[in-house]
Protein backbone atom coordinates (compact mmCIF):
# COMPACT_ATOMS: atom_id res chain seq x y z
CA UNK A 1 0.00 0.00 0.00
CA UNK A 2 2.84 2.39 0.85
CA UNK A 3 4.41 1.79 -2.57
CA UNK A 4 1.15 2.61 -4.34
CA UNK A 5 0.79 5.78 -2.30
CA UNK A 6 4.30 6.81 -3.37
CA UNK A 7 3.45 6.37 -7.05
CA UNK A 8 0.17 8.23 -6.50
CA UNK A 9 2.05 11.11 -4.90
CA UNK A 10 4.39 11.22 -7.91
CA UNK A 11 1.46 11.44 -10.36
CA UNK A 12 -0.10 14.16 -8.21
CA UNK A 13 3.17 16.12 -8.19
CA UNK A 14 3.42 15.85 -12.00
CA UNK A 15 -0.15 17.11 -12.33
CA UNK A 16 0.57 20.12 -10.09
CA UNK A 17 3.76 20.90 -12.03
CA UNK A 18 1.90 20.66 -15.36
CA UNK A 19 -0.82 22.97 -14.08
CA UNK A 20 1.81 25.46 -12.92
CA UNK A 21 3.49 25.40 -16.34
CA UNK A 22 0.17 25.99 -18.15
CA UNK A 23 -0.62 28.98 -15.93
CA UNK A 24 2.89 30.48 -16.13
CA UNK A 25 3.65 30.21 -19.86
CA UNK A 26 1.39 31.51 -22.63
CA UNK A 27 0.25 29.27 -25.47
CA UNK A 28 1.72 30.00 -28.89
CA UNK A 29 -1.26 30.54 -31.20
CA UNK A 30 -1.13 30.30 -34.96
CA UNK A 31 -2.57 32.70 -37.52
CA UNK A 32 -6.06 31.14 -37.55
CA UNK A 33 -6.39 31.42 -33.75
CA UNK A 34 -4.51 34.61 -32.99
CA UNK A 35 -5.23 36.64 -36.09
CA UNK A 36 -2.58 38.15 -38.32
CA UNK A 37 -1.51 38.41 -41.94
CA UNK A 38 -0.86 35.98 -44.76
CA UNK A 39 1.13 37.03 -47.83
CA UNK A 40 1.56 35.19 -51.11
CA UNK A 41 4.82 36.26 -52.76
CA UNK A 42 6.10 35.54 -56.26
CA UNK A 43 9.79 35.55 -57.22
CA UNK A 44 10.28 37.65 -60.36
CA UNK A 45 12.80 36.96 -63.14
CA UNK A 46 15.40 39.51 -64.25
CA UNK A 47 17.39 40.15 -67.41
CA UNK A 48 20.21 37.98 -66.07
CA UNK A 49 17.95 35.21 -64.70
CA UNK A 50 15.01 34.64 -67.03
CA UNK A 51 13.87 31.27 -65.60
CA UNK A 52 13.11 30.84 -61.91
CA UNK A 53 14.44 27.56 -60.52
CA UNK A 54 14.20 25.97 -57.10
CA UNK A 55 17.71 27.15 -56.18
CA UNK A 56 16.63 30.77 -56.81
CA UNK A 57 13.48 30.38 -54.71
CA UNK A 58 15.51 28.89 -51.84
CA UNK A 59 17.94 31.81 -51.97
CA UNK A 60 15.08 34.33 -51.77
CA UNK A 61 13.48 32.27 -49.00
CA UNK A 62 16.67 32.37 -46.92
CA UNK A 63 16.81 36.20 -47.10
CA UNK A 64 13.09 36.57 -46.35
CA UNK A 65 13.43 34.19 -43.42
CA UNK A 66 16.11 36.40 -41.88
CA UNK A 67 13.93 39.46 -42.42
CA UNK A 68 10.91 37.76 -40.84
CA UNK A 69 12.99 36.89 -37.80
CA UNK A 70 14.10 40.50 -37.60
CA UNK A 71 10.49 41.68 -37.62
CA UNK A 72 10.05 39.92 -34.31
CA UNK A 73 6.90 38.03 -35.36
CA UNK A 74 6.73 34.83 -33.36
CA UNK A 75 5.56 31.51 -34.82
CA UNK A 76 5.78 32.76 -38.40
CA UNK A 77 5.84 30.20 -41.21
CA UNK A 78 7.40 30.55 -44.66
CA UNK A 79 6.88 27.79 -47.18
CA UNK A 80 7.35 27.22 -50.90
CA UNK A 81 4.33 26.93 -53.20
CA UNK A 82 4.83 25.59 -56.69
CA UNK A 83 7.97 26.60 -58.55
CA UNK A 84 8.17 30.36 -57.94
CA UNK A 85 5.88 31.34 -55.05
CA UNK A 86 6.18 31.60 -51.27
CA UNK A 87 3.46 31.62 -48.62
CA UNK A 88 4.21 33.65 -45.50
CA UNK A 89 2.05 33.65 -42.36
CA UNK A 90 2.64 36.30 -39.68
CA UNK A 91 0.50 35.66 -36.57
CA UNK A 92 -0.34 38.84 -34.68
CA UNK A 93 0.80 41.17 -37.51
CA UNK A 94 -2.18 43.40 -38.31
CA UNK A 95 -0.38 45.67 -40.82
CA UNK A 96 0.26 43.43 -43.85
CA UNK A 97 1.11 46.34 -46.16
CA UNK A 98 3.98 47.39 -43.92
CA UNK A 99 5.20 43.79 -43.59
CA UNK A 100 5.07 43.37 -47.37
CA UNK A 101 7.07 46.58 -47.83
CA UNK A 102 9.78 45.54 -45.38
CA UNK A 103 10.04 42.03 -46.78
CA UNK A 104 9.83 42.88 -50.46
CA UNK A 105 12.17 45.86 -50.76
CA UNK A 106 15.69 45.25 -52.01
CA UNK A 107 17.32 47.42 -49.33
CA UNK A 108 20.36 48.39 -51.43
CA UNK A 109 22.50 50.57 -49.18
CA UNK A 110 25.12 52.84 -50.76
CA UNK A 111 27.67 55.33 -49.43
CA UNK A 112 28.49 58.12 -51.87
CA UNK A 113 30.73 61.20 -51.87
CA UNK A 114 29.22 64.51 -52.98
CA UNK A 115 30.28 65.78 -56.38
CA UNK A 116 32.57 68.85 -56.29
CA UNK A 117 30.89 72.20 -57.02
CA UNK A 118 27.38 71.13 -56.00
CA UNK A 119 27.34 72.69 -52.52
CA UNK A 120 24.75 75.42 -53.21
CA UNK A 121 22.42 73.04 -55.08
CA UNK A 122 22.47 70.48 -52.26
CA UNK A 123 21.91 73.18 -49.62
CA UNK A 124 18.83 74.48 -51.50
CA UNK A 125 17.44 70.96 -51.94
CA UNK A 126 18.02 70.15 -48.27
CA UNK A 127 16.22 73.35 -47.24
CA UNK A 128 13.27 72.48 -49.46
CA UNK A 129 13.21 68.93 -48.08
CA UNK A 130 13.11 70.20 -44.49
CA UNK A 131 10.19 72.50 -45.33
CA UNK A 132 8.22 69.72 -46.99
CA UNK A 133 8.90 67.29 -44.15
CA UNK A 134 7.84 69.85 -41.56
CA UNK A 135 4.57 70.57 -43.35
CA UNK A 136 3.84 66.86 -43.86
CA UNK A 137 4.42 66.26 -40.17
CA UNK A 138 2.09 69.09 -39.22
CA UNK A 139 -0.54 67.88 -41.68
CA UNK A 140 -0.46 64.46 -40.04
CA UNK A 141 -0.92 66.17 -36.67
CA UNK A 142 -3.84 68.08 -38.16
CA UNK A 143 -5.45 64.85 -39.34
CA UNK A 144 -5.07 63.30 -35.90
CA UNK A 145 -5.90 66.25 -33.66
CA UNK A 146 -8.17 68.34 -35.89
CA UNK A 147 -5.91 71.41 -35.72
CA UNK A 148 -6.21 74.31 -38.17
CA UNK A 149 -2.82 74.78 -39.84
CA UNK A 150 -3.71 76.91 -42.86
CA UNK A 151 -1.24 79.64 -41.93
CA UNK A 152 1.80 77.40 -42.19
CA UNK A 153 1.03 75.53 -45.41
CA UNK A 154 2.88 76.19 -48.63
CA UNK A 155 0.73 78.31 -50.95
CA UNK A 156 -0.03 77.17 -54.46
CA UNK A 157 2.58 79.49 -56.00
CA UNK A 158 5.31 77.93 -53.87
CA UNK A 159 4.10 74.45 -54.76
CA UNK A 160 4.02 75.32 -58.44
CA UNK A 161 7.53 76.81 -58.31
CA UNK A 162 8.89 73.74 -56.55
CA UNK A 163 7.21 71.43 -59.06
CA UNK A 164 8.65 73.33 -62.03
CA UNK A 165 12.10 73.40 -60.41
CA UNK A 166 12.03 69.65 -60.02
CA UNK A 167 10.44 68.94 -63.39
CA UNK A 168 7.20 67.41 -62.06
CA UNK A 169 4.35 67.74 -64.55
CA UNK A 170 1.67 65.49 -63.03
CA UNK A 171 -0.62 67.18 -60.52
CA UNK A 172 -2.62 65.57 -57.76
CA UNK A 173 -5.77 66.91 -56.14
CA UNK A 174 -4.60 66.17 -52.61
CA UNK A 175 -2.04 68.54 -51.05
CA UNK A 176 -0.50 65.75 -49.01
CA UNK A 177 0.06 63.62 -52.13
CA UNK A 178 1.68 66.62 -53.85
CA UNK A 179 4.02 67.09 -50.91
CA UNK A 180 4.98 63.40 -50.85
CA UNK A 181 5.61 63.52 -54.58
CA UNK A 182 7.80 66.58 -54.12
CA UNK A 183 9.69 64.97 -51.25
CA UNK A 184 10.45 61.86 -53.29
CA UNK A 185 11.67 63.97 -56.20
CA UNK A 186 13.85 66.10 -53.89
CA UNK A 187 15.57 63.00 -52.55
CA UNK A 188 16.17 61.75 -56.08
CA UNK A 189 17.64 65.11 -57.07
CA UNK A 190 19.95 65.07 -54.05
CA UNK A 191 21.23 61.61 -55.06
CA UNK A 192 22.12 62.97 -58.52
CA UNK A 193 24.51 65.44 -56.82
CA UNK A 194 26.58 62.54 -55.47
CA UNK A 195 29.16 60.37 -57.19
CA UNK A 196 28.54 56.68 -58.00
CA UNK A 197 28.61 54.38 -54.97
CA UNK A 198 32.01 53.43 -53.63
CA UNK A 199 30.78 51.29 -50.76
CA UNK A 200 27.56 49.23 -50.55
CA UNK A 201 25.70 47.16 -47.98
CA UNK A 202 27.27 43.97 -49.33
CA UNK A 203 30.25 44.66 -47.07
CA UNK A 204 28.05 44.85 -43.97
CA UNK A 205 28.60 42.38 -41.14
CA UNK A 206 25.76 43.48 -38.87
CA UNK A 207 23.26 46.26 -38.27
CA UNK A 208 21.54 47.46 -35.13
CA UNK A 209 19.58 50.42 -33.78
CA UNK A 210 19.73 52.73 -30.81
CA UNK A 211 18.12 55.92 -29.59
CA UNK A 212 20.11 59.07 -30.20
CA UNK A 213 21.48 60.71 -27.08
CA UNK A 214 19.26 63.46 -25.64
CA UNK A 215 16.88 63.05 -28.59
CA UNK A 216 13.66 61.16 -29.22
CA UNK A 217 14.75 60.00 -32.68
CA UNK A 218 16.56 56.74 -33.44
CA UNK A 219 19.66 55.86 -35.43
CA UNK A 220 20.88 52.71 -37.18
CA UNK A 221 24.36 51.38 -36.38
CA UNK A 222 26.47 49.55 -38.97
CA UNK A 223 29.50 47.29 -38.77
CA UNK A 224 31.59 46.47 -41.88
CA UNK A 225 33.88 43.58 -42.67
CA UNK A 226 37.60 44.15 -43.14
CA UNK A 227 37.28 45.06 -46.81
CA UNK A 228 34.33 47.34 -46.16
CA UNK A 229 36.13 49.02 -43.25
CA UNK A 230 39.05 49.88 -45.57
CA UNK A 231 36.68 51.33 -48.21
CA UNK A 232 34.83 53.37 -45.61
CA UNK A 233 38.07 54.81 -44.25
CA UNK A 234 39.22 55.79 -47.76
CA UNK A 235 35.83 57.32 -48.62
CA UNK A 236 35.66 59.44 -45.47
CA UNK A 237 39.31 60.47 -45.79
CA UNK A 238 38.70 61.83 -49.30
CA UNK A 239 36.02 64.29 -48.17
CA UNK A 240 37.13 65.01 -44.58
CA UNK A 241 37.45 68.73 -43.82
CA UNK A 242 35.86 69.79 -47.13
CA UNK A 243 32.42 71.15 -48.03
CA UNK A 244 31.54 67.81 -49.65
CA UNK A 245 29.09 65.55 -47.81
CA UNK A 246 28.87 61.80 -47.32
CA UNK A 247 25.57 60.63 -48.76
CA UNK A 248 23.80 57.55 -47.44
CA UNK A 249 21.46 56.23 -50.12
CA UNK A 250 18.88 53.46 -49.67
CA UNK A 251 17.21 52.04 -52.77
CA UNK A 252 18.05 55.15 -54.79
CA UNK A 253 16.72 57.57 -52.14
CA UNK A 254 18.93 59.81 -50.03
CA UNK A 255 18.11 59.22 -46.37
CA UNK A 256 20.99 61.12 -44.80
CA UNK A 257 23.89 63.39 -45.68
CA UNK A 258 26.70 63.77 -43.17
CA UNK A 259 29.75 66.01 -42.93
CA UNK A 260 33.10 64.35 -42.10
CA UNK A 261 35.21 66.38 -39.70
CA UNK A 262 38.76 67.58 -40.46
CA UNK A 263 40.16 65.32 -37.71
CA UNK A 264 39.59 62.36 -40.06
CA UNK A 265 41.66 63.87 -42.89
CA UNK A 266 44.70 61.74 -42.09
CA UNK A 267 43.24 58.24 -41.93
CA UNK A 268 39.50 58.61 -42.38
CA UNK A 269 36.94 56.98 -40.06
CA UNK A 270 38.62 53.70 -39.18
CA UNK A 271 37.32 50.71 -37.27
CA UNK A 272 34.60 49.64 -39.67
CA UNK A 273 31.70 51.17 -37.70
CA UNK A 274 29.21 53.80 -38.84
CA UNK A 275 25.90 55.32 -37.81
CA UNK A 276 22.93 56.38 -39.93
CA UNK A 277 20.92 59.17 -38.32
CA UNK A 278 17.96 60.31 -40.38
CA UNK A 279 15.36 61.31 -37.77
CA UNK A 280 14.12 57.74 -37.67
CA UNK A 281 11.22 56.65 -35.50
CA UNK A 282 11.68 53.45 -33.48
CA UNK A 283 9.61 51.57 -36.05
CA UNK A 284 11.44 53.05 -39.04
CA UNK A 285 14.83 52.27 -37.52
CA UNK A 286 13.76 48.68 -36.90
CA UNK A 287 12.49 48.26 -40.47
CA UNK A 288 15.80 49.51 -41.90
CA UNK A 289 17.75 47.30 -39.51
CA UNK A 290 15.71 44.26 -40.62
CA UNK A 291 16.34 44.97 -44.29
CA UNK A 292 20.07 45.53 -43.83
CA UNK A 293 20.62 42.51 -41.57
CA UNK A 294 18.61 40.26 -43.86
CA UNK A 295 20.69 41.23 -46.85
CA UNK A 296 19.64 42.20 -50.34
CA UNK A 297 17.14 40.01 -52.15
CA UNK A 298 18.89 38.04 -54.91
CA UNK A 299 15.76 38.44 -57.06
CA UNK A 300 12.83 40.86 -56.87
CA UNK A 301 9.66 39.71 -55.12
CA UNK A 302 6.09 40.66 -55.99
CA UNK A 303 3.23 40.47 -53.49
CA UNK A 304 0.37 38.62 -55.19
CA UNK A 305 -2.11 38.40 -52.32
CA UNK A 306 -2.45 39.81 -48.83
CA UNK A 307 -4.98 38.32 -46.42
CA UNK A 308 -5.72 39.44 -42.89
CA UNK A 309 -7.35 37.37 -40.17
CA UNK A 310 -8.80 39.64 -37.48
CA UNK A 311 -8.33 38.93 -33.77
CA UNK A 312 -12.12 38.59 -33.35
CA UNK A 313 -12.24 35.74 -35.87
CA UNK A 314 -9.30 34.09 -34.13
CA UNK A 315 -11.06 34.38 -30.76
CA UNK A 316 -14.19 32.84 -32.28
CA UNK A 317 -12.09 29.94 -33.61
CA UNK A 318 -10.66 29.40 -30.11
CA UNK A 319 -14.15 29.33 -28.56
CA UNK A 320 -15.42 26.84 -31.12
CA UNK A 321 -12.33 24.63 -30.74
CA UNK A 322 -12.59 24.69 -26.96
CA UNK A 323 -16.28 23.78 -27.14
CA UNK A 324 -15.50 20.89 -29.50
CA UNK A 325 -12.69 19.59 -27.28
CA UNK A 326 -14.74 19.77 -24.07
CA UNK A 327 -17.79 18.22 -25.76
CA UNK A 328 -15.70 15.33 -27.05
CA UNK A 329 -14.09 14.81 -23.66
CA UNK A 330 -17.49 14.88 -21.93
CA UNK A 331 -19.06 12.35 -24.30
CA UNK A 332 -16.06 10.04 -23.91
CA UNK A 333 -16.28 10.39 -20.11
CA UNK A 334 -19.99 9.46 -20.10
CA UNK A 335 -19.30 6.43 -22.29
CA UNK A 336 -16.45 5.21 -20.07
CA UNK A 337 -18.45 5.65 -16.86
CA UNK A 338 -21.48 3.80 -18.20
CA UNK A 339 -19.58 0.88 -19.75
CA UNK A 340 -16.64 0.40 -17.38
CA UNK A 341 -17.93 1.79 -14.06
CA UNK A 342 -15.09 2.30 -11.55
CA UNK A 343 -12.49 1.59 -14.22
CA UNK A 344 -14.21 4.19 -16.41
CA UNK A 345 -13.94 6.72 -13.57
CA UNK A 346 -10.21 6.02 -13.37
CA UNK A 347 -9.98 6.44 -17.16
CA UNK A 348 -11.67 9.86 -16.95
CA UNK A 349 -9.13 11.02 -14.35
CA UNK A 350 -6.29 9.62 -16.48
CA UNK A 351 -7.67 11.42 -19.57
CA UNK A 352 -7.85 14.69 -17.63
CA UNK A 353 -4.23 14.22 -16.60
CA UNK A 354 -3.41 13.37 -20.20
CA UNK A 355 -4.97 16.63 -21.44
CA UNK A 356 -3.12 18.62 -18.76
CA UNK A 357 0.23 17.01 -19.62
CA UNK A 358 -0.38 17.69 -23.31
CA UNK A 359 -1.06 21.38 -22.78
CA UNK A 360 2.00 21.78 -20.56
CA UNK A 361 4.23 20.18 -23.22
CA UNK A 362 2.74 22.55 -25.85
CA UNK A 363 3.83 25.56 -23.78
CA UNK A 364 7.30 24.19 -22.96
CA UNK A 365 8.45 23.17 -26.46
CA UNK A 366 6.67 25.45 -27.60
CA UNK A 367 4.11 24.09 -30.08
CA UNK A 368 2.23 26.60 -32.24
CA UNK A 369 -1.45 25.77 -31.87
CA UNK A 370 -3.56 26.01 -35.02
CA UNK A 371 -6.98 24.62 -35.90
CA UNK A 372 -5.44 21.46 -37.44
CA UNK A 373 -3.20 21.22 -34.36
CA UNK A 374 -6.22 21.25 -32.07
CA UNK A 375 -7.79 18.60 -34.30
CA UNK A 376 -4.68 16.47 -33.75
CA UNK A 377 -4.99 16.99 -29.99
CA UNK A 378 -8.65 15.93 -29.97
CA UNK A 379 -7.85 12.90 -32.13
CA UNK A 380 -5.09 11.89 -29.71
CA UNK A 381 -7.71 11.84 -26.93
CA UNK A 382 -9.38 9.08 -28.93
CA UNK A 383 -6.07 7.21 -29.05
CA UNK A 384 -5.73 7.53 -25.26
CA UNK A 385 -9.27 6.20 -24.76
CA UNK A 386 -8.57 3.32 -27.13
CA UNK A 387 -5.67 2.18 -24.94
CA UNK A 388 -7.88 2.24 -21.84
CA UNK A 389 -10.61 0.31 -23.65
CA UNK A 390 -8.16 -2.45 -24.57
CA UNK A 391 -6.97 -2.73 -20.98
CA UNK A 392 -10.44 -2.74 -19.43
CA UNK A 393 -11.80 -5.29 -21.90
CA UNK A 394 -8.92 -7.63 -21.02
CA UNK A 395 -9.72 -7.12 -17.31
CA UNK A 396 -13.38 -8.01 -17.95
CA UNK A 397 -12.36 -11.12 -19.89
CA UNK A 398 -10.23 -12.28 -16.96
CA UNK A 399 -13.07 -11.65 -14.51
CA UNK A 400 -15.46 -13.67 -16.68
CA UNK A 401 -13.00 -16.55 -16.50
CA UNK A 402 -13.26 -16.49 -12.73
CA UNK A 403 -9.92 -14.87 -11.85
CA UNK A 404 -9.58 -12.66 -8.81
CA UNK A 405 -9.89 -8.90 -9.21
CA UNK A 406 -6.24 -8.07 -8.49
CA UNK A 407 -4.95 -10.81 -10.79
CA UNK A 408 -7.38 -9.73 -13.53
CA UNK A 409 -6.11 -6.14 -13.34
CA UNK A 410 -2.46 -7.22 -13.56
CA UNK A 411 -3.19 -9.64 -16.41
CA UNK A 412 -5.27 -7.02 -18.26
CA UNK A 413 -2.38 -4.55 -18.33
CA UNK A 414 0.24 -7.13 -19.33
CA UNK A 415 -1.89 -8.76 -22.04
CA UNK A 416 -3.01 -5.48 -23.60
CA UNK A 417 0.49 -3.98 -23.66
CA UNK A 418 1.58 -5.44 -27.03
CA UNK A 419 -1.62 -4.34 -28.80
CA UNK A 420 -1.40 -0.83 -27.35
CA UNK A 421 2.27 -0.50 -28.31
CA UNK A 422 1.66 -1.69 -31.89
CA UNK A 423 -1.25 0.70 -32.37
CA UNK A 424 0.69 3.67 -31.04
CA UNK A 425 3.82 2.85 -33.08
CA UNK A 426 1.88 2.70 -36.34
CA UNK A 427 0.26 6.06 -35.54
CA UNK A 428 3.68 7.55 -34.75
CA UNK A 429 4.98 6.35 -38.12
CA UNK A 430 2.11 8.17 -39.83
CA UNK A 431 2.81 11.30 -37.76
CA UNK A 432 6.49 11.22 -38.74
CA UNK A 433 5.58 10.95 -42.43
CA UNK A 434 3.13 13.87 -42.17
CA UNK A 435 5.61 16.02 -40.27
CA UNK A 436 8.66 15.51 -42.51
CA UNK A 437 6.85 15.35 -45.85
CA UNK A 438 4.01 17.78 -45.16
CA UNK A 439 4.09 21.56 -44.94
CA UNK A 440 2.57 24.30 -42.83
CA UNK A 441 -0.64 23.34 -41.06
CA UNK A 442 -0.16 19.63 -41.79
CA UNK A 443 3.01 19.72 -39.69
CA UNK A 444 1.09 21.27 -36.82
CA UNK A 445 -1.47 18.48 -36.96
CA UNK A 446 1.27 15.84 -37.03
CA UNK A 447 3.17 17.44 -34.13
CA UNK A 448 0.22 17.63 -31.74
CA UNK A 449 -0.97 14.14 -32.67
CA UNK A 450 2.54 12.69 -32.21
CA UNK A 451 2.99 14.33 -28.79
CA UNK A 452 -0.45 13.08 -27.80
CA UNK A 453 0.32 9.50 -28.83
CA UNK A 454 3.52 9.44 -26.75
CA UNK A 455 1.78 10.87 -23.69
CA UNK A 456 -1.10 8.45 -24.22
CA UNK A 457 1.29 5.55 -23.66
CA UNK A 458 2.40 7.11 -20.38
CA UNK A 459 -1.07 7.86 -19.04
CA UNK A 460 -2.61 4.53 -20.11
CA UNK A 461 0.20 2.28 -18.90
CA UNK A 462 1.34 4.31 -15.89
CA UNK A 463 -1.29 6.75 -14.61
CA UNK A 464 -4.25 4.41 -15.11
CA UNK A 465 -2.36 1.51 -13.55
CA UNK A 466 -1.19 3.54 -10.54
CA UNK A 467 -4.68 4.96 -9.93
CA UNK A 468 -6.33 1.53 -10.13
CA UNK A 469 -3.80 -0.03 -7.77
CA UNK A 470 -4.21 2.88 -5.37
CA UNK A 471 -8.00 2.50 -5.29
CA UNK A 472 -7.74 -1.25 -4.84
CA UNK A 473 -6.01 -0.55 -1.54
CA UNK A 474 -9.41 0.34 -0.12
CA UNK A 475 -11.55 -2.66 0.78
CA UNK A 476 -14.84 -0.89 0.06
CA UNK A 477 -13.83 -0.40 -3.60
CA UNK A 478 -12.44 -3.89 -4.10
CA UNK A 479 -15.62 -5.38 -5.51
CA UNK A 480 -15.91 -7.18 -8.84
CA UNK A 481 -19.29 -5.58 -9.54
CA UNK A 482 -17.50 -2.22 -9.71
CA UNK A 483 -15.97 -3.48 -12.96
CA UNK A 484 -18.50 -5.87 -14.48
CA UNK A 485 -22.26 -6.49 -14.09
CA UNK A 486 -23.12 -9.39 -11.82
CA UNK A 487 -24.99 -11.23 -14.59
CA UNK A 488 -21.74 -11.47 -16.58
CA UNK A 489 -19.91 -13.26 -13.77
CA UNK A 490 -19.37 -17.02 -14.08
CA UNK A 491 -21.91 -19.17 -12.22
CA UNK A 492 -20.56 -20.88 -9.07
CA UNK A 493 -20.07 -24.65 -9.26
CA UNK A 494 -22.73 -26.65 -7.46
Amino acid sequence: MARQQGWFALILALAIAAGSVCSSYPFQLGLDLRGGSQLTLEVQPTEEIKEIKSIHVEAVKAVLDRRVNGLGVAESTLQTIGTDQLLLQLPGEQDPSRAAKVLGETALLEFRAQKPGTKDEVVDLQRLRRQIEAILKLKESKDQDGLDLKNIELDQNQLESARKLLGISQKTSDDKDQLKQLLEKVNEEIVLRFEPSYLTGKDLVSAGRQQEQNLSSWEVTLSFNQQGAGKFAQLTQSIAGTDRLLGIVLDGRSISEARVGEQFKTAGIAGGAATISGNFTAEGARDLEVQLRGGSLPLPVKTLEVRTVGPSLGADNIRRSLFAALSGLLLVAIFMLVIYRLAGFVAVIALSLYALFNLSVYTLLPVTLTLPGIAGFILSIGMAVDANVLIFERIKDELRRGNTLIRSIETGFSEAFSSILDGHLTTLISCAALFFLGTGLVKGFAATLGIGVLLSLFTALSCTKVLLRFLMGYQSLRRITNFIPEKQLPSPLV
